[in-house]
């Protein structure tokens, strides 16, 4: 992406909402998903306000990426992903969107070439802004109340329990692991080998 990377740089992009108060919710997946491979990769995220993201340039395997966490809420990701893919010359294919899937169990991840947004906000704000689903997507499972009501806003805006908190370390390491390798030998690859339940 940008100076002579076009044909090779990627974007990942880390849904989430900013601000102290969601900082470990379950919505808020993705934001960890992309702080763990910045610190994974020594890399600083800062705010770009022609972005209205957390950005990040790294070079990885020779290739220049661009990873974020857009500023906007979730439920307008699309404004920060459609300005950097832009300002780096950037596809949609090229663009691995990480979130939060209530459908999913805690402990469940799933990498996808393309797809439907199944009511996400974040992903339906992509969608929107690129004119396309057909952009990879790593969906990162965080259960869903009790009693399955489709009615979940409290339940993905609350915080991941202690004892949740293993677990989820696991889910985030697992989930990085798959990032790299989607990076380095292709999503098929990538979903062949992560996608599904980590065994306890």
């Amino acid at each position: 992406m940008g100076n002579g990377q076009s044909e090779t740089g990627k974007l990942i992009a880390g849904l989430g909402n900013p601000g102290r108060q969601y900082a470990r919710t379950r919505h808020n997946a993705g934001f960890m998903v992309v702080d763990r491979l910045a610190s994974r990769w020594q890399a600083g995220l800062a705010v770009k306000s022609r972005f209205k993201a957390r950005v990040a340039v790294v070079e990885r395997n020779g290739h220049r990426l661009v990873i974020c966490q857009p500023e906007t809420f979730m439920n307008a990701s699309g404004e920060a992903v459609q300005a950097l893919l832009a300002f780096y010359h950037g596809t949609a294919e090229r663009t691995l969107v990480v979130v939060d899937d209530a459908d999913l169990s805690l402990g469940e991840i799933r990498l996808r070439g393309r797809g439907s947004s199944g009511g996400h906000h974040g992903l339906e704000s992509i969608e929107q802004h690129l004119g396309t689903r057909d952009f990879p997507r790593l969906r990162v499972g965080i259960g869903r109340t009790e009693n399955g009501t489709r009615e979940i806003t409290d339940y993905v805006l609350s915080q991941f329990s202690p004892g949740e908190a293993g677990l989820l370390e696991k889910v985030l390491a697992r989930a990085c692991d798959q990032v790299e390798c989607w990076l380095s030998e292709g999503i098929s690859q990538a979903m062949n080998r992560f996608n599904g339940k980590i065994e306890i």
